[in-house]
């Protein structure tokens, strides 16, 4: 019978950084798509994505944050700064809420 256990982490020829750095240059993609393609938890990703947010600070690109939205009404947190996806709406209190979707521009789109 195999041990169980954490698994041993992948080999990775990129720092974590890089490799989201890398998926969210191909495309959009929310906190959970992230961890997935990389093999971390989706807790994990937000440090890095708020890292990488401060460190494109001095380039000429950015993360650009497409705010979470209530599925049941409609509520839109433009407003709110952290990375992670709420809890739930302050509007009815629903839970179910479309993640935050993370992406960044090309040098040339500023």
């Amino acid at each position: 019978m195999p041990e169980k256990g954490p698994k041993p982490p992948r080999e990775r020829k990129e720092t974590l950084r890089q490799a989201i750095v890398k998926y969210l240059e191909e495309g959009p993609c929310t906190a959970r798509d992230l961890s997935q393609l990389i093999g971390i938890r989706e807790k994990e990703v937000v440090p890095h994505l708020e890292h990488i947010q401060k460190s494109l600070r001095t380039s000429k690109r950015k993360l650009i944050v497409q705010p979470a939205v209530c599925l049941s009404c409609s509520y839109v947190f433009k407003n709110r700064t952290r990375l992670t996806r709420p809890s739930a709406c302050p509007r009815c209190r629903n839970q179910q809420i479309d993640p935050p979707v993370f992406s960044l521009t090309s040098p040339n789109e500023l």
